[in-house]
């Protein structure tokens, strides 16, 4: 469990409260707007109406007692980089703001954040992966290089076992776990024979896996 300040209670910002608490985290919800921190009130551990680029304020909330501070303000990228800036300054062990741009982007990390985060492209980027392939059904980026992919069974794989198919010494591609009916089988051993009801996990470089998968 962590102990995290959330700033900006838009619609990113609400979803990210309820998913963080349904975790078990415990979240402080700031913003400027008392409506949203009403609404939001229930569902974080404490919630507080105040302004982010306000000193005073922040230096009261205990900034270094919080293991990530998430900045989510997206209509006002001066405020959000202002905070971003303070929260460093006051100890703030982690803190990870939201851009809607590249230039945002370096701005913020210029200034302090430890990381960006860019939801509207990074669902366009999992969704054009997603929605423009036939095998593709989740993915993680690891780096430049490396991902891993959800893929559902090619037909010529039906029936066969991993250790038949020995796609990780011809490709290099390591099949990590099989999906079956929502559950994941993570001890997958050579003799694990594969069904078109299933759906794979595999590992491996980026473009080694986008031309196998035809993705």
């Amino acid at each position: 469990m962590k102990s995290i300040l959330l700033i900006g209670i838009n619609n990113f910002g609400t979803m990210l409260a309820n998913k963080l608490s349904k975790l078990g985290h415990q979240v402080l919800a700031v913003d400027r707007d008392e409506e949203r921190i009403n609404a939001i009130l229930p569902v974080v551990t404490d919630a507080q109406i105040g302004d982010s680029t306000n000193e005073a304020f922040l230096r009261s909330l205990g900034i270094n007692n919080f293991d990530v501070c998430i900045i989510t303000i997206g209509s006002d990228f001066q405020s959000s980089l202002e905070t971003t800036s303070l929260l460093k300054e006051l100890g703030g062990k982690f803190v990870v703001s939201r851009a809607d741009r590249e230039v945002q982007a370096k701005f913020l990390l210029k200034n302090g954040a430890d990381e960006v985060i860019m939801p509207e492209k990074q669902i366009a980027e999992w969704a054009a992966i997603r929605y423009a392939s036939n095998h593709i059904l989740d993915y993680i980026n690891l780096d430049n290089d490396h991902a891993i992919y959800e893929v559902s069974v090619p037909k010529e794989w039906i029936g066969k076992s991993i250790g038949q198919i020995d796609i990780r010494k011809r490709h290099g591609i390591t099949i990590l776990a099989v999906k079956e009916n929502g559950k994941m089988n993570l001890s997958v051993t050579p003799g694990t024979i594969l069904y078109e009801y299933m759906s794979m996990l595999v590992l491996g470089e980026r473009n080694v896996l986008q031309k196998y998968f035809e993705i």
